[in-house]
């Protein structure tokens, strides 16, 4: 069935072979040019202040974590992908450390201050698992910590769905092939499964988790903002909390 990424075999994860393909190229691809932007929102809507600690989780090549981190805070980024961890280490700043790592299956406990997954760094990723990354978000969380995440929104995917995704609606996962360059400009083509949601059904996925969301925006990459939820931007931002 398309709209479900095949069983996965043990330590990997469909999305590691398109991460290995792009390597340093992904960024620079369009949506990844907005970091500055989305992280001084994200400081703003999350109350961070220098020294707290952040969990990153689905960090990539590890953009936001390392943007956050030159602005003092205590990062720590996690990605299922060797290659994008390889990445974000070099030339790391101080306060930043990377982490390869299964988001399904983190540890950490209570440790926390924030905890971000953006971009469909993990959440999204895993259609049928979501909630499962969420429950170990929320858990990673101390006591009043806070935490933001995006999430593709179903509207938006529906509205301008193209001619060779094809849509889930049961699911509520959309599969594509998607195009992507390396280094070097070669081409390749991957499977791509993303979830898509509601904004009633990430409240609903917040509480199940043990959290409460604080705001949910509607948003696009580069252009974080405090816009209600509306037809026209392809995700929404959610603010949560621990308990």
């Amino acid at each position: 069935m398309k709209g479900e990424p095949p069983p996965r075999a043990m330590g990997e994860h469909w999305f590691e072979r398109i991460a290995d393909h792009t390597g340093p190229a992904y960024l620079r691809y369009s949506f990844t040019k907005g970091t500055e932007q989305e992280v001084r929102f994200l400081i703003d809507a999350l109350g961070l202040e220098p020294g707290m600690r952040v969990l990153d989780v689905g960090c990539g090549p590890g953009r936001h974590a390392r943007a956050l981190a030159a602005r003092g805070m205590q990062v720590v980024g996690i990605d299922i992908s060797e290659r994008f961890i390889e990445l974000a280490r070099d030339g790391a700043p101080p306060g930043a450390v990377f982490v390869r790592g299964d988001a399904r299956a983190m540890e950490y406990e209570r440790e926390f201050d924030a905890v971000v997954s953006l971009c469909q760094g993990a959440f999204g990723l895993v259609p049928g698992e979501d909630g499962e990354v969420l429950g170990r978000m929320v858990a990673a969380l101390a006591p009043g910590g806070r935490g933001a995440m995006t999430a593709f929104s179903a509207y938006f995917q529906v509205r301008w769905l193209g001619e060779a995704d094809e849509f889930d609606a049961d699911a509520g996962v959309n599969h594509e092939l998607a195009l992507v360059r390396d280094e070097d400009g070669t081409e390749g083509t991957f499977d791509l499964w993303t979830s898509v949601w509601t904004p009633r059904e990430l409240r609903y996925a917040v509480a199940a988790a043990g959290g409460t969301v604080d705001a949910l925006w509607s948003v696009a990459p580069g252009d974080y903002g405090r816009h209600p939820p509306d037809l026209d931007r392809p995700e929404w931002l959610v603010v949560f909390r621990k308990g």
